[in-house]
């Protein structure tokens, strides 16, 4: 077991960004109601995880994790859910012929329901209520009785992370992501865009090679691995009361795992070395993501990878880079350098999107596509000119037809962000513009290669 840890030894540390509850000893009864119990995911789960990042920090593999930027209660649907998975499926199959290697494939989804805030508090005319935190804590709507933080959300959340999972399970392993399938993933509203014609002539060339693969012997009925596929959760680890209440003793090597998602990551907010979340993540042995923005610098990530991964495992830790298009050339080198040189085994990853968040005229925040594209590319351009592995991409998207972000083929422009602009907390990619991203990554990953 790690050294002076347990569990609920990050309530001795300084904690930022959770809500203050009103009932206190109603939060108790909720937290150990949970505690009771079973798990949403199993340490195994959570370890081969980790086998498979290994292999990322090795170069031998590529990290897509992808999803929404706060799941909410009232648009928890299958449809969503499915459509969510298959885009990711649309991309893996891109990235996979681009990058020529296997694609780890993480959601952000089934327990992404607790979101940090730059302010405490919200304000309309004069009146101030507290902010929304996600629908794990409070509701969306600016009413005063819906903003009072409610423990019983947790229990909520809990039951739709479940359920969100149980759909997931039968989706990658109970033949929907048969490769036999491959046409059928492209939604009917991406068809007729450049990328759905992208799609399926790729997705005509992989219907080419099952046939030669069938005719030697080789299908779905005899590889399992043209029938189902690994798909891994994930979450910010915010809500560190809800995390515990999860975290449990793996009866089979007595090792602590936090069962509410395979992989857990500390927020840009929340990676105070001294702080509570670093305390927490430290002592569970799922792989770890640690956001890192233009604040951080060389000596700090130095001293947050050794907390964390003190051993120096290999798929321990994923650090996930936030810092725009303008900022990334100046920032990430400086990081690359420091740790290639202190011999760090580490997953770089690139969130092309918290940085190029902006403010459209009609005051709806949104973000330009060109912007997280260009993040991309300089950022697997950074890590081949410093001899580093550009090992993944972290992104918000859904499968739904949003109008949400700037630009794509679609050419959503200010005035069409209040067409179909349904988040509820950042802008997300739609299905088009995720496959724009894929695509633009196959092409780099497939330079990097020759």
């Amino acid at each position: 077991m790690t050294k002076n840890w347990s569990k609920d030894s990050w309530r001795m540390k300084p904690v930022i960004q959770v809500p203050e509850y009103d009932d206190l000893s109603k939060l108790k009864k909720v937290e150990d109601r949970l505690s009771s119990y079973p798990p949403l995911v199993f340490a195994g789960e959570a370890r081969r995880l980790k086998e498979n990042l290994a292999k990322v920090s090795r170069g031998e593999a590529f990290l897509l994790q992808g999803g929404d930027c706060a799941e909410s209660f009232a648009e928890h649907h299958p449809d969503n859910i499915r459509d969510t998975f298959r885009v990711i499926l649309q991309m893996a199959i891109i990235l996979t012929f681009g990058a020529g290697c296997p694609i780890i494939k993480v959601g952000r989804i089934a327990g992404q329901f607790a979101k940090p805030r730059s302010e405490p508090f919200e304000s309309k005319g004069d009146i101030d209520l507290p902010s929304y935190r996600g629908d794990i804590v409070n509701g969306i709507e600016f009413e005063e009785d819906l903003r009072i933080p409610d423990p019983e959300r947790q229990i909520m959340a809990y039951r739709q992370a479940a359920s969100t999972l149980n759909l997931l399970r039968a989706f990658a392993q109970g033949g929907y992501a048969n490769l036999d399938h491959v046409h059928r993933w492209n939604m009917s509203f991406v068809k007729e865009s450049k990328q759905g014609e992208q799609y399926e002539a790729l997705a005509n060339r992989i219907s080419e090679t099952l046939n030669f693969m069938d005719a030697v012997g080789i299908n779905s009925d005899t590889t399992s691995e043209l029938r189902s596929v690994d798909f891994y959760t994930s979450h910010e680890s915010l809500l560190l009361g809800y995390e515990e209440s999860l975290t449990r003793i793996d009866s089979t090597s007595g090792e602590w795992y936090d069962t509410s998602a395979h992989m857990l990551w500390i927020g840009d907010r929340t990676r105070q070395p001294d702080g509570a979340h670093i305390e927490f993540v430290r002592g569970i042995n799922n792989p770890i993501g640690l956001k890192c923005g233009p604040s951080l610098e060389a000596d700090e990530l130095l001293k947050l990878i050794d907390i964390i991964n003190p051993n120096n495992d290999e798929g321990r830790l994923t650090l996930i880079t936030r810092y725009g298009a303008n900022n990334i050339n100046e920032n990430l080198p400086k990081l690359l350098k420091k740790i290639k040189s202190e011999g760090r085994n580490v997953v770089w990853s690139c969130d092309p999107m918290h940085g190029n968040t902006i403010k459209a005229s009609n005051g709806y925040k949104t973000r330009p596509l060109d912007s997280i594209l260009s993040e991309v590319k300089q950022f697997i351009d950074i890590h081949k000119a410093e001899g580093t592995y550009a090992g993944g991409v972290h992104f918000e998207m859904t499968g739904q037809n949003v109008t949400e972000c700037l630009g794509g083929t679609q050419e959503i422009l200010e005035e069409d962000l209040t067409d179909r602009y349904h988040t509820h907390c950042d802008p997300r990619l739609n299905a088009n513009q995720a496959l724009d991203l894929a695509f633009l990554i196959s092409e780099k990953l497939k330079e990097s290669r020759t």
